[in-house]
């Protein structure tokens, strides 16, 4: 597991924490921003899954 799968997990659960958010107060600005922290979530964490399958033997 590298740094990447952390920062991925982290901005995955940020994002859906502002989505929500701005679903709550009607800001589709801030639900996009959830979006767009969510779909970076997911491709650190696919970059992460890169490295490790890499640095294997």
């Amino acid at each position: 597991m590298t740094d990447l799968h952390t920062k991925g997990a982290s901005n995955k659960a940020k994002g859906q924490v502002e989505e929500w958010v701005g679903k709550l107060r009607g800001n589709r600005h801030q639900e996009a921003k959830g979006k767009a922290a969510q779909v970076q979530g997911s491709i650190q964490q696919g970059l992460g899954d890169v490295q490790d399958a890499v640095r294997r033997p």
